[in-house]
């Protein structure tokens, strides 16, 4: 069970299966296997290519692979510190918002910088998530009834802000549902837009598709139902109004707790499939247009 102490109730069955499934996914194994033999995972050359041209999101089996034209874009914003810029802005969105912060048992801004050290790593450059990772403690933390460790990798984290004190008895356990993770994705993506790491032409357009792209491939292991939705929440960060309407109500957005079928009803006809990276022909993340090949 990966450090978990049980304290009182167990955590439910249900909970438990939904972490086995994190395990069990071929990008969180890859990680932790990196940790547990103390070898870092490969890192592509140096990109001799512009980094504003289309660069395809590769998957080999199941997990995704960074390339030289990946790791290109993600020096290209600055690297490990260019994306701490937009994962910091967008944990002070997520520590005011009452959806998101429910998951979060406390504020720090380790939170930031493990999730730029996540994404940079992913993108091919360096090893900053492997490195931290093996030398992070762990520290329990009481909810319900139940004692747990701290996050010490992807799997840990999301199953500790399942049991995070700060969520309703009701929901308590509960993994990550459709419109939790539409909210992470419209409040993740503004922020990228806010600081400039997203933009409408250059260096900022590839990383801003690239990046959309990963996300949609990452949240599904989450929730199988959401990667369509992130081009719109990408979208939604792009007019101001969106943003100043959601602050408005109270750090709410009412349009994304709707039944699904009414919710994937909303988005453009050709972004409602998504097949996984085994889909003949590929599709979204995964496809390549051919007028950018």
């Amino acid at each position: 069970m990966n450090k978990l102490l049980h304290v009182g109730r167990s955590a439910s069955k249900k909970a438990l299966d939904a972490k086995k499934a994190l395990d069990a996914d071929p990008e969180i194994s890859m990680e932790r296997l990196a940790v547990e033999e103390k070898e870092d995972p490969p890192t592509p050359r140096a990109a001799k290519v512009a980094p504003t041209k289309f660069c395809p999101f590769t998957v080999l089996r199941h997990s995704q692979s960074a390339t030289p034209e990946s790791r290109a874009l993600v020096e290209a914003i600055g690297g490990v510190e260019g994306v701490r810029r937009f994962t910091a802005r967008f944990y002070e969105y997520a520590f005011q918002d009452p959806t998101l912060d429910a998951f979060i048992r406390e504020h720090g801004d380790h939170h930031g910088q493990r999730f730029a050290n996540w994404i940079t790593e992913k993108m091919g450059s360096g090893t900053p998530w492997t490195a931290e990772r093996r030398t992070r403690g762990a520290c329990p933390f009481s909810a319900h009834g139940h004692t747990f460790e701290s996050a010490h990798d992807r799997s840990s984290a999301h199953f500790a802000a399942w049991h995070s004190p700060k969520r309703d008895p009701a929901e308590w356990g509960e993994h990550f549902k459709l419109d939790d993770c539409r909210v992470w994705m419209r409040l993740h993506f503004l922020a990228a837009r806010e600081v400039g790491v997203f933009a409408d032409t250059g260096v900022g357009a590839a990383f801003e598709d690239y990046y959309v792209r990963m996300i949609g491939h990452f949240v599904s292991v989450y929730e199988r139902t959401a990667p369509p939705f992130a081009r719109d929440a990408a979208r939604w960060g792009k007019d101001r109004a969106n943003f100043d309407a959601y602050v408005a109500r109270g750090r709410t957005m009412p349009d994304v707790r709707v039944p699904y079928r009414e919710a994937l009803a909303s988005l453009p006809a050709h972004e409602r499939a998504y097949t996984g990276s085994d889909a003949r022909p590929k599709l979204w993340p995964y496809d390549t247009p051919k007028a950018q090949v």
